[in-house]
Order: C-alpha cells, then sequence, then structure tokens
C-alpha cells in the first residue's frame, strides 16, 4: 500500500485546497451517487479526483458481440430503454436497462448506507435476466474501480493466473475517503458459468472463474476504462485465437478467449472484475468505508432494496400527488411515467471536475460597435485557453446525447428538482452560483474535463465571457423563496417574528394552498430553519448581483441610434455571439431572425431582462436589501414600458425584433412563434392587457402554432416551418409549453380581466395535449425526447431527455405548486 500510495502520490497532478469538497459535503448522505450520468452505471463520490466506478458489458454468444460492448450512454447502441424507476439521492435507487441486442434486462440497484466520518458506505447488486426466455442470453460483464489523485488501491484477493473462484477483495485510501474495501461477492442462486462447448478441455482451469486486471493508466485517464479493458481483452485473445483460424477446426467458444488477463501491473490504479454468465444472473459490489464499521451483506441488500423502493412510492405520492382533475383509469401509467422521469432527472445528475476551454479575445464583427474583432478561420482558436480547474454538481439535459452542465436548462431542472427535493436543489444552485466569476459571468456550456470534451464537437467546447444565456437560475432561487413562505404561512411564526417582509417578493400562499409539494418534500433543513434559508439566500446574494449586473451591461443594445422611441433610452438588448444562421446563445438556435446587424433589438432578450430584474427583486426584498429592490423594481418597470414601446407591432398584432435596414433605419422582425410569445411567457403582461387577447389568440390558431400535442416552435403557415435543421422551426419544446402553462395558471387564467375565460380553456386543452403525448411516446418508444413533431407528435432527436422535458410531471402538478 505505501508504495503504491507514494507512486500515485508523484503522478497525481497538484489539486488546489479550495477545489476539494468541503467537510461537510464529505461527510454527507449526498456525498456517493451515480455521479457519472453518461455511463449505464457509474458512481462516485462528490470528490475531484478520487475513486470512480463502472459497469460494462458484452454478449459472447459470437465473437462480434464484443463489438456491442455497453458502457457509455450512446443513442448508437439502440437499447430498448434505460430507466431509473426509482432514485433517492440520499438512499439509492433503481434502474432497469433493457438490450435487446444482447437478449439480457439488467437491474442495477444501489443502495447507500449513512454512517462514519466519510460519507458512508454503499452496496451495487446487478442483475440480468434474458428478454426472450426462449433465446440465448450470454453476457459478460465487468465492474471496474479507478482512482485518481492521491492515494492507493490494491488487490487484497491471492491472484491467480487462471482467474479467481469467489468473493474479490480490495483495499484502498484517501485522505477524502480514508481507508476501506471493495468487495464483488456472487450472490445470484443461479450464475451458471460457461462450462462446455468446443474446445472446452483445452480451457477448463479458467472456465467458471472471475477474471480480473489490474491496470497503471495516465491521470486523467480513467474516464476512458473501456477502451483500456477491451483493448487488453484483445490482446490477449489475438495469440489464443490464432491456431484456430481454420473453419475446419472451428473456433472455441467465445467466452473461452474473450478475458481480461488475470494480472495487475505494479501500483494499478484502475482494477476490472469480470464475470460470465448464461442465463440469469446476480452479482454484489460492496464499498465499505473503514468508519462505519458495518459491513455490508447480501442480507443488507434483501432488506433495504425493497424498503427503498416502497419508501420512494409513497414519498412520491405524498410529494406529487395524482391531479384530481386527471382520469382515474390513468392513474397507474401516469404516476408510472411521472415516478421514471423524476427518477430520471435526479439520476442524471453528474458530478464534473475539470478544466475548461476559454477564450476571452473572440467575437463576430456584429458583436462589438467600435474596434471590432473581425472573426476568421483562424480567430476562433486564438486566444483560447484552458482555465483552471472546477468542480460541477449539475443535472444534465441528456445521458446519451448531452451530459454535461448547461445554464439554461439548469433552471427549468431545479425547478422540477426543487419541488421534490429542495435541499438538494440548493446543493445544486449554490455550485452554479460558484461558477461566477469575478466579472459576473459564468460559462452558459460547462464542459468540465476532458470526459465531458469528449462528447462535444470541436466548434462547440469553446465559451467566450460576453456571451449569455436565459438567466434560468434566479427560477430556482424565487421557487424555493416560495416554498420557504408557504411552509411559514402553513405553520410559521409570523412574519413580523422572522423579521421578514413576506409580501415584497414571490406569492404568498395562503393556508388553504399548502401541499407537501409547497415545501419541497418531506425533509428540508433550510424550509424547516428560516434562519437558514436567509443566511442561503445573502450567501448566493452577491454572486448573484454581479452576474445580473454583468449581464445587462454585456447584451445592452441601441436606441438612440437609429430614430428609436422608447420611454427608456438605456432598456434595449441584443443577443452576443450570433452568426448568420444561428443564435446559439438564445437558446432558440436556428430560430428565424433578421441578419446579423449591432443594432439589433431582440425580444426575447429584453423579456428575460425583465424576468432577471423581477426575481431579482423579489430575492432582494426577502433578504432585505431594500435599495437594491427599488433599482430592480425601477429597470424592471423601464423594461416593461420598452417592451411597449419597442416591441409590439401594431401592424401585425404581435411583439417582434427589431433590426436595422441598408439605410441605417430600424425595422421589425416578425416570425409568428415562441419568440412572439416571450411577453406572455414570461408574465409581463397585465391580465387586462389588450395586447393579450392577440397573443391568446395566435397562441391558439392551428394554421400557427396550436396542435394536438402543444405549441408548436413556429408557425405552421411560416415559409421556413420544417425546414434546414429544424430545430426551433416547428418542433415542439417541452420547457417552453411548460413556461405558457405556468403563465396561464398563476396568472391569466387566475386574476380577473377579459381573457380570463380563454385563458382557462387554453390551459385545459394544452396541459392535457402536453401530458397526453409525452406520456404517449414514452409507452410507444421507452424515452422522453428533447422535440414532438408538431404534426405526428413523435418524439424527435435526442434520447432519454429527462432534462426539462420532465417538466411534464410539474405541467401535471401545476395545480399544487
Amino acid at each position: 500500500m505505501q508504495l503504491a500510495l507514494v507512486l500515485l502520490l508523484s503522478l497525481a497532478p497538484t489539486v488546489l485546497a479550495d477545489t476539494f469538497a468541503p467537510a461537510d459535503s464529505t461527510n454527507s448522505t449526498l456525498l456517493w451517487g451515480a455521479y457519472r450520468p453518461n455511463l449505464y452505471f457509474g458512481l462516485r463520490p462528490r470528490i475531484p479526483q478520487s475513486l470512480m466506478t463502472g459497469l460494462m458489458w458484452f454478449g459472447t454468444q459470437d465473437y462480434q458481440s464484443v463489438g456491442r460492448t455497453r458502457h457509455a450512454c450512446d443513442q448508437g447502441d439502440n437499447l430498448d430503454s434505460y430507466t431509473w424507476t426509482e432514485y433517492d439521492t440520499r438512499e439509492g435507487g433503481v434502474q432497469v436497462l433493457k438490450d435487446s441486442a444482447n437478449n439480457v434486462k439488467i437491474t442495477t440497484e444501489f443502495l447507500k448506507v449513512a454512517g462514519g466520518d466519510h460519507g458512508g458506505s454503499w452496496g451495487a447488486r446487478i442483475k440480468g435476466e434474458p428478454i426472450d426466455k426462449n433465446q440465448i442470453s450470454r453476457i459478460s460483464t465487468i465492474f471496474y474501480f479507478g482512482l485518481e489523485g492521491i492515494g492507493g488501491m490494491n488487490m487484497e484477493t491471492p491472484e491467480n493466473e487462471n482467474g479467481i473462484a469467489g468473493e474479490i477483495k480490495l483495499s484502498g485510501s484517501t485522505p477524502q475517503l480514508d481507508d476501506f474495501t471493495i468487495r464483488v461477492v456472487d450472490t445470484g442462486s443461479d450464475n451458471s458459468h460457461i462450462a462446455t462447448g468446443l474446445h472446452s478441455e483445452k480451457f477448463e482451469d479458467r472456465i467458471g472463474r472471475t477474471h480480473f486486471a489490474g491496470l497503471l493508466v495516465k491521470p486523467g485517464d480513467i474516464w476512458q476504462a473501456g477502451q483500456y479493458f477491451l483493448r487488453s481483452i484483445m490482446e490477449r485473445a489475438r495469440p489464443l485465437i490464432a491456431p484456430y483460424q481454420d473453419p475446419a477446426v472451428g473456433a472455441p467458444d467465445p467466452s473461452f478467449i474473450l478475458q481480461l488477463p488475470d494480472e495487475s501491473a505494479i501500483s494499478s490504479n484502475l482494477y476490472g472484475i469480470q464475470k460470465f454468465f448464461d442465463g440469469p444472473f446476480q452479482f454484489d459490489v460492496y464499498f465499505d468505508s473503514a468508519s462505519v464499521k458495518q459491513r455490508l451483506t447480501s442480507e443488507t441488500m434483501d432488506k433495504r432494496i425493497p424498503e427503498l423502493v416502497e419508501a420512494y412510492g409513497q414519498r412520491f405520492r405524498e410529494v406529487l400527488p395524482y391531479p384530481s382533475d386527471f382520469p382515474e383509469d390513468k392513474r397507474e401509467s401516469l404516476e408510472a411515467f411521472s415516478k421514471a422521469v423524476t427518477s430520471n432527472l435526479f439520476g442524471g445528475v453528474g458530478y464534473f471536475y475539470g478544466t475548461s476551454i476559454v477564450n476571452r479575445k473572440f467575437s463576430y464583427e456584429w458583436d462589438e460597435e467600435e474596434d471590432a474583432v473581425t472573426h476568421d478561420e483562424d480567430e476562433g482558436h486564438h486566444g483560447a485557453k484552458l482555465t483552471e480547474p472546477r468542480a460541477l454538481l449539475t443535472a444534465t439535459p441528456s445521458r446519451s446525447f448531452f451530459p454535461r452542465g448547461f445554464y439554461w436548462d439548469e433552471g427549468f431542472h431545479l425547478l422540477h428538482i426543487g419541488a421534490y427535493d429542495n435541499d438538494f436543489s440548493l446543493e445544486i444552485l449554490k455550485d452554479w452560483i460558484g461558477l461566477i466569476d469575478d466579472d459576473g459571468w459564468v460559462a452558459r456550456e460547462q464542459i468540465l474535463g476532458e470526459e465531458a470534451r469528449s462528447k462535444v464537437p470541436e466548434e462547440f467546447q469553446t465559451q467566450v465571457p460576453n456571451y449569455a444565456n436565459p438567466p434560468t437560475l434566479t427560477m430556482a432561487v424565487t421557487a424555493f423563496i416560495d416554498r420557504v413562505k408557504a411552509a411559514n404561512s402553513h405553520h410559521g411564526p409570523s412574519d413580523a417574528e422572522l423579521g421578514l417582509d413576506m409580501g415584497m417578493g414571490g406569492v404568498q400562499v395562503p393556508m388553504g394552498a399548502f401541499t407537501p409539494a409547497s415545501l419541497g418534500g418531506a425533509e428540508s433543513r433550510y424550509i424547516e430553519n428560516p434562519e437558514l434559508a436567509i443566511s442561503y439566500l445573502k450567501e448566493i446574494y452577491k454572486p448573484l448581483k454581479r452576474h445580473y449586473e454583468w449581464f445587462r451591461r454585456t447584451q445592452r443594445g441601441q436606441i438612440k441610434q437609429y430614430s428609436r422611441k422608447a420611454r427608456s433610452r438605456s432598456e434595449g438588448y441584443r443577443w452576443r455571439g450570433r452568426s448568420q444562421l444561428h443564435v446559439l446563445t438564445s437558446g432558440m438556435d436556428d430560430y428565424p431572425r433578421g441578419p446579423p446587424h449591432a443594432g439589433e433589438l431582440h425580444l426575447d432578450l429584453i423579456s428575460w431582462v425583465g424576468f432577471f430584474s423581477r426575481t431579482m427583486r423579489e430575492i432582494a426584498a426577502f433578504v432585505g436589501e431594500k435599495d437594491d429592490e427599488a433599482t430592480y423594481a425601477k429597470v424592471e418597470q423601464d423594461v416593461l414600458n420598452n417592451i411597449e414601446d419597442l416591441h409590439w407591432n401594431e401592424g401585425e398584432k404581435m411583439y417582434c425584433d427589431l433590426n436595422v435596414n441598408d439605410e441605417d433605419e430600424s425595422y421589425p422582425v416578425c416570425h409568428k412563434g415562441y419568440l412572439s410569445l416571450f411577453p406572455f411567457l414570461l408574465e409581463h403582461l397585465a391580465p387586462t392587457s389588450e395586447h393579450l387577447g392577440h397573443i391568446l389568440d395566435l397562441l391558439h390558431d392551428p394554421k400557427h402554432l396550436w396542435s394536438p400535442y402543444g405549441i408548436r416552435s413556429l408557425s405552421a403557415s411560416h415559409p421556413e416551418f420544417g425546414k434546414g435543421e429544424n430545430y426551433w422551426k416547428g418542433p415542439i419544446w417541452i420547457q417552453m409549453n411548460y413556461l405558457a402553462l405556468r403563465a396561464l395558471h398563476k396568472t391569466y387564467a387566475a386574476q380577473e380581466g377579459p381573457y380570463q375565460e380563454k385563458a382557462k380553456q387554453i390551459y385545459t386543452e394544452l396541459r392535457r395535449n402536453v401530458v397526453h403525448n409525452v406520456v404517449k411516446e414514452y409507452e410507444r418508444t421507452g424515452y422522453v425526447w428533447e422535440q414532438y413533431d408538431s404534426t405526428t407528435g413523435e418524439g424527435k432527436r435526442s434520447h432519454p431527455f429527462t432534462g426539462w422535458t420532465s417538466l411534464t410531471t410539474l405541467s401535471m402538478f401545476l395545480s399544487y405548486l
């Protein structure tokens, strides 16, 4: 152990003290988790350089099946589905993976056991069974353990060149995890290995055994474990298979050949444990923290996993009760769907650590009004540099396609996560707030480390510090404030006793509106302790304010020029970082806009600034920043005025972008779609606004945005509908439909006005359409999708997409939130 520790100390890169997980989270039930969501099953702690585990498997029915090895989530694998049916951040979860190509259904059960001084212990049970019991189901699994950074790991079980019969034990130690042991144990009643077949007599010493490999890999390469193990298998297999090339001789069973070599390198930091199965199987993996003083057993898993499943189901029904206005005969399917997407959202949370690529010098020629830097082939890379490594706990939009952090997705993720588990959402939010730099910028994509970059095309890897993204994180903050207020109004002390002005920010929830969902689940130390809530909010307030000021400063547009008239001479905004055909920074990538021009003004952006100002006003009111509250209120009102003065087009009866023509004259750019709905979506319009009726008409018109499956992103009558990339040119996006439902429910159907009844009607129909279609497609395909076709309702593009598409569940429960 000492030699391994010394060698790893010499190999490990220097880690700054402030990048380590804080002491309180190291000894937390949230330390361990399925925080490698890019893998079908991978566990790690929230420690920057530490122990990482993963599961691989391939079929052994033929030699070609090893080419279909499963490890990292990939849509090209064509799995039928992979779904966390239950996932509790503090207890563990159950995941079901269906792989018809290899005729196996694998269930991964993960159990966390709290205790000790280093984050507790955990157990993982891997079970398999044939999907089609009449067909061959022969599987090899590799469960691996990799250690990066300071520490060491050794095989305690005596090594044998022909493999090992029985339990395999490893031991290790790191500064954060201290001493630990790992055990891999057969626990199934029928773990029958391949024992017969052509040439079996030549391999009988290795048949029926567990095989292993211990490798020494470079620092930062543990994430490539799959490639290392497959290479090791192939290097061993080539000389073994060579004598059997003659078809007349016949090849041995693949399970005799495709084995790890049963040897370990000196000071190995990556160990793989390989098993072979024919038919149903089961084995357990135990991580025992030395400080817990309790050894995990199969009896622990037998008892605790069913308890976890039962407790999860009960808590889910309490926190998100089945809506009374939904049909009773749909209860079972809708509850199963809601549990699955909620579990997958939580199971898709990852912990990432590493450098990112930032270019502080880049800009397009229209990004700057003076002294512009012209974009060319070389300029895109000039000035791009690696940052210091950072850490981030974040939900991910899609485990297969977008396994990284996205700023504007995360605000929507946290609405759902916070409704179910308030305190976990605050853990994630605090990590994001911690990324805000001294200037107030936070990158819109968090691509931290080589593993994350491996999933991103090179042209999208570099982040630019004058590029913004819709500021959705503050939605999570105000949702938290509303939950604190709901708890206070239900059973807490008075506002005066708390020293809070509860009527200033957010919505005061009356006694009768209280539900468990209002509190973000059954357990929340922040909601139960308002002083702790205030302390948390004050801690994040300063960086949030810095970010707000950066946002307005860097995205400001031109009003005085081009003969524009508005009550405020400063509140006009333009997305930086757009190209000729895309405005990636807006989040609506290929939505039609005018040609790039330094004089553009973007409707969605000024609407987001108004939203940002309103939420900052609510936060300032809650934490007692009265002067800031007044400032935000002034900006908010100026923004609302300028939305009307600059962006309403009376001729088209809609809100539009502005652009500038060759004669330096301002003109409206009007494309019916999500863009034109923004003042409504973000609830900037009063319920009595005469413009609201026109927006509701547009939204509800089948010739334009209305469909049986949700609101289209672009009018069906638009000449670009469904053309080109067709990303935001017609398909239905669930987070935008959620914003529409929330606006209708909270404001336009709830408050008196000339359009209240119409708003109620649209709300009821839209909610039914969205929920019905997403659930239908989930049951048909096994997945929730990135977007939905507005003419057929079919799921499209990335899957599973249990990021903001999981808002379908919150759309069901809007009446309760």
